[in-house]
């Protein structure tokens, strides 16, 4: 039996831990209290995240989640109506919170790979009468998580910017993995951000810091999220320390996104030529650090992709059921590409056990 020292963990890039390198850099990082506003790390963080991405000013918090809901919460009022795709992050990973903490009604549109087209944007926006939410805000989220992990070509992006403009409404990047994106399609961080009016931006998945994450935009629009920020729970006192982790991740941890994503099509070579397993594209189209397989289904109760998953974890190898019949593996920066092959390994054993 095929068997591995410690687990090799495909299930999300959020499962990484902080190098020895970035321990000495949170060890070392001057402190103070950021809700009383004299945290310099963090001082630090922001304005460095904001320079990368080109826009005046961020606001450090602990997660993706906040840095989207806080620029929802500044960019509307009670009533109106969001525009995403109906793939995106928000509609399906935060809890409700469009409504819960703005008021706001999100429109789902549809589109290949979670990415949407100036088409849609024109066709989705509502009619100004009393009757109807009021069009606000379009979310696009880069790259995409439920869309297999695609990265957005940046000329579609900005026709979409651009029709919202057409129709004053605001436009919000979910960048939680932005950076990821960036090397995939071969544009800088602020090329893609300066398409929109706000982006957040998640260090805590593939740039491999413990937590965190920045919402960035003008200085006005931070300055409101900052108290928004408090309001939601989300005020961290001595938070230098985690940022001292993000800065030591945006200094030495984006070009090397790249080897995820080679690790991603080797482990999508591996399974493409296993039996009763279908890739959601192709090896040499994996688009960043995700696969998406799926498993055959005898019907609508059948959930084979826990059963794969509970198997597989039995053996080592950890993997995320992303639906009933599908399972996604992230590749990042704590796994190599041997634990790759081991992992294709493992699972085309239990493949192969659990064949009738």
């Amino acid at each position: 039996m095929v068997s591995t020292q410690r687990p090799i963990d495909l299930r999300s890039d959020t499962v990484t831990r902080p190098t020895e390198a970035m321990w000495e850099a949170m060890r070392r990082a001057p402190l103070g209290d950021d809700v009383l506003g004299d945290d310099p790390t963090v001082q630090a963080l922001e304005a460095q995240v904001a320079a990368r991405v080109g826009k005046e000013a961020a606001l450090f918090v602990p997660s993706g989640t906040m840095a989207n809901q806080l620029a929802i919460r500044c960019h509307t009022q009670p009533g109106d109506e969001i525009i995403a795709h109906e793939s995106s992050h928000i509609i399906h990973y935060e809890t409700g919170s469009p409504a819960a903490l703005s008021g706001c009604m999100v429109r789902a549109i549809g589109g290949a790979d979670g990415m949407f087209d100036a088409d849609a944007v024109h066709a989705s926006v509502r009619d100004r009468n009393i009757h109807a939410p009021r069009s606000r805000l379009v979310v696009i989220e880069n790259t995409s998580n439920r869309g297999g992990g695609t990265a957005w070509p940046l000329d579609l992006a900005t026709r979409a910017a651009c029709a919202a403009r057409e129709h004053s409404l605001l436009v919000h990047i979910d960048g939680a993995r932005l950076f990821n994106a960036s090397i995939v399609r071969g544009y800088t961080a602020s090329e893609f951000a300066a398409i929109a009016d706000t982006v957040s931006i998640c260090f805590s998945k593939g740039l491999g810091a413990p937590v965190g994450s920045a919402l960035c935009g003008p200085a006005s629009l931070i300055e409101e999220a900052r108290r928004f920020r408090k309001m939601f729970g989300g005020g961290m006192r001595q938070s230098g320390l985690l940022a001292a982790a993000c800065r030591y991740a945006l200094d030495h941890h984006v070009d090397r996104l790249a080897d995820d994503h080679a690790n991603a099509r080797r482990l999508a070579s591996h399974i493409q030529g296993m039996p009763g397993v279908q890739l959601l594209c192709p090896p040499e189209a994996t688009p960043s650090n995700m696969v998406f397989f799926d498993l055959p289904s005898a019907g609508p109760k059948d959930r084979p992709a826990a059963a794969l998953c509970a198997a597989l974890q039995s053996r080592g190898v950890r993997l995320l059921a992303a639906g009933p019949a599908r399972l996604r593996a992230v590749t990042h920066l704590d796994v190599s590409a041997i634990e790759i092959d081991l992992a294709a390994g493992i699972l085309a054993s239990v493949l192969h056990d659990q064949r009738p």
